[in-house]
């Protein structure tokens, strides 16, 4: 597990950070590495790449070792093989290596939206690892189904179109990768030009124009509905939780009627859970920055 070296200027979207670019648990890893500290894992979320955390990541380098890689298969972070599928445990496995090749056996982690849902199976898989896990926008998987109604589906139709057999949704997302983004980040009330800028849009479409990260984000959302749905189930059968405190911030507008309460639902996987809110939408890191990076530097300080 050899760290490649590569260009010694800024990474883009990150100034004063190095770029991270590195063979580890049988996935090259792309992303970026900043500040000092103890070490902090961030993780994304669909359909995005590590350059979410660019809003946040410069106030959590003051205090901490921020490692920023893409996802498995999302952006530049290429899988050695996608066989078998990248499960979140896969998944988890791989960053556990990652994180253990740059010198950290413990780790604080926080994740939005799919990181999140990679970044608790990697603390019920590897106890002892992670020192503070914060979930950004997301309950369980499990739980997640269990709750599903018509208007949740109707608004993240996404999870169950891409998780459909391969390869109808990949033709699909090749035919419209564009428009099929941009829809995306408009149910999540991030139109263009507003929280996301020009910029920044432009490198999240370029990396979903790729077929291989198409495949892999399809991938993923046909992991979610097999492989992690039953991971889930054989932990809360057994009663298995996550061995560290936990931070569940939720955007303020995904509250509703009849939905289950996040921090509710967390205490049933772990023993220390503490909740808080952002005023904006679910693309937390695009469009409440701050707020997020004063909740995560608060918890991460105790």
């Amino acid at each position: 597990m050899e760290k490649i070296s590569g260009d010694k200027s800024d990474p883009p979207f990150f100034p004063g950070f190095a770029t991270l670019d590195m063979n580890a648990g049988g996935v090259h890893f792309s992303g970026v590495i900043g500040g000092s500290g103890p070490p902090l894992l961030l993780l994304h979320g669909y359909p995005e790449t590590h350059i979410a955390w660019r809003k946040v990541a410069p106030s959590l380098a003051s205090s901490h070792t921020v490692v920023i890689p893409d996802l498995p298969g999302y952006g530049a972070s290429r899988p050695h093989n996608m066989r078998p599928r990248w499960t979140k445990r896969r998944a988890g496995e791989a960053l556990n290596q990652l994180m253990l090749s740059l010198g950290h056996e413990r780790f604080a982690l926080a994740g939005h939206d799919r990181g999140a849902r990679v970044g608790y199976r990697l603390v019920l898989d590897q106890p002892g690892v992670v020192t503070r896990f914060a979930s950004l926008a997301v309950i369980p998987t499990l739980d997640a189904m269990q709750a599903v109604d018509y208007r949740y589906a109707s608004k993240s139709y996404h999870w169950f179109l891409l998780a459909q057999e391969a390869d109808l949704p990949e033709r699909m997302l090749a035919g419209a990768a564009d428009a099929f983004l941009d829809k995306a980040f408009a149910l999540m009330n991030a139109e263009e030009g507003d929280i996301i800028e020009t910029s920044a849009r432009d490198a999240y479409r370029s990396a979903f124009r790729d077929p291989a990260v198409q495949h892999a984000i399809c991938e993923d959302y046909r992991a979610a509905l097999n492989e992690d749905l039953a991971h889930d189930q054989a932990d809360r059968e057994m009663d298995r939780k996550l061995d560290c405190p936990v931070l569940v911030l939720w955007p303020s507008s995904a509250g509703s009627a009849g939905r289950p309460d996040p921090v509710e639902v967390w205490k049933r996987w772990a023993v220390v859970v503490t909740g808080g809110t952002t005023s904006g939408d679910h693309l937390q890191l695009e469009d409440r920055p701050d707020e997020v990076a004063s909740a995560l530097v608060s918890f991460l300080s105790h």
